[in-house]
């Protein structure tokens, strides 16, 4: 199993438009298909973060999954409202071993 972590740092008190997004996408079906998926918020560290993890049994099913449901249009949309909230971004590619 691969599990990808995308890490958005939100800008200062952009959380709430930010966490309001997310849930649209959430309800639109606009997420990438994974296995498992999960969304955290900061406690500790480095404030204002939405980190996403995804579970994919293959990297290629983590590559067929960028090419589908965020290549379309509906999806382009609302990652142009969403980004104008990130400050930057990190994105780990971790491969769980037990």
């Amino acid at each position: 199993m691969y599990i990808i972590r995308d890490t958005f740092y939100l800008k200062f008190g952009h959380y709430k438009a930010a966490k309001t997004l997310l849930d649209e996408a959430v309800s639109k079906n606009l997420m990438p298909v994974a296995l498992e998926v999960r969304v955290f918020s900061d406690f500790t560290g480095d404030a204002y973060r939405l980190i996403i993890e995804k579970g994919h049994k293959t990297l290629a099913d983590y590559e067929k999954q960028l090419s589908g449901n965020m290549s379309t249009g509906e999806w382009q949309k609302w990652y142009e409202d969403f980004k104008q909230h990130v400050e930057r971004s990190h994105r780990e590619i971790l491969k769980q071993v037990v």
